[in-house]
């Protein structure tokens, strides 16, 4: 089945010889759910805008739907939503008018989906966007790029600022109103129970390279983080070197490790090549998250 979003190779710089993407490469499936992960300057809001069409790369490809987004912006934009945290709607026109004008934009629009989202929103129609609250203000333009039921939405922190409720309702409500139909999402945030409780893919940037491409269920249950005393392993290099390792960084007197592997396998190789304790766990996305960037300038 063709992808509904695919990068290909993509480099992209703002400055000569300082590069924001390298070769990054990765595709999002129809129906498949994909959390975008990285710290800020890695290149992910880069690269979502190269999906919608407001970047070319430098070099590689971009395709949605297999077509060139800077080419047929119409046909692309047609079938896609966005929504960004700095997405800005205009002060001065009601939620009504907003709603009237995509609606006229889209051809698909479903009318009865706008009705219950307001619904579930609360919101009034009569008021203005300059009155409304960053929560309310975000709810709208969440109508405005789901109520056309998207083939592909993409979600660029969208609920940045909002509050843990507003959050999950927010990302909720998208995957709800559309994954069930087969629709391709992808959404960066910075809120790692967001993707663990939405994403059925990550995807994580380091240096504007992909890094890391898996599922969810595999980093639950496949990686873990081992603590190896440095008076056992003086060297990190000692470490890295084992198969199935992809990082060391030094914690006070220990080496924090990340593994592929259960946590007991993990910790029967380096008690058999280091002696001593090993700890070995299992951690949740943001602990994994920490271990693998922490520390890195």
């Amino acid at each position: 089945m063709p992808s509904s979003l695919e990068f290909q190779n993509v480099s992209r710089a703002y400055k000569k010889d300082q590069p924001v993407l390298t070769d990054a490469t990765f595709s999002v499936a129809p129906g498949e759910i994909v959390g975008l992960l990285g710290r800020n300057g890695t290149g992910k809001t880069t690269l979502i805008r190269m999906a919608i069409g407001m970047l070319r790369p430098h070099s590689g490809t971009v395709r949605v739907f297999g077509l060139d987004p800077t080419k047929d912006p119409v046909a692309v934009k047609s079938r896609m939503g966005y929504v960004a945290e700095d997405q800005v709607l205009p002060g001065g026109s009601s939620v009504e008018e907003i709603i009237l004008l995509y609606r006229s934009l889209y051809p698909k629009w479903d009318v009865g989906l706008e009705l219950d989202l307001m619904e579930r929103f609360g919101l009034s129609r009569k008021s203005l966007v300059a009155t409304l609250s960053k929560g309310q203000a975000r709810q709208v333009a969440l109508i405005c790029a789901i109520a056309h039921r998207p083939e592909l939405l993409i979600l660029d922190e969208p609920a940045g600022g909002l509050d843990p409720a507003a959050r999950r309702e927010l990302l909720e409500t998208s995957i709800q109103s559309l994954n069930q139909n087969g629709s391709a999402i992808l959404f960066s945030s910075h809120h790692m129970t967001d993707v663990e409780r939405l994403g059925g893919r990550v995807v994580l940037l380091e240096e504007g390279r992909v890094w890391l491409d898996d599922q969810l269920v595999r980093l639950r249950d496949d990686m873990c983080v081992a603590v190896v005393a440095k008076a056992a392993a003086s060297a990190a290099a000692a470490i890295e070197a084992m198969s199935g390792c992809m990082r060391v960084r030094p914690v006070d007197g220990d080496w924090h490790a990340v593994f592929r592997g259960t946590p007991e396998s993990v910790r029967r190789e380096l008690t058999g090549r280091f002696g001593g304790t090993v700890r070995c766990s299992s951690v949740d996305l943001e602990d994994l998250f920490v271990e693998l960037l922490g520390d890195k300038r």
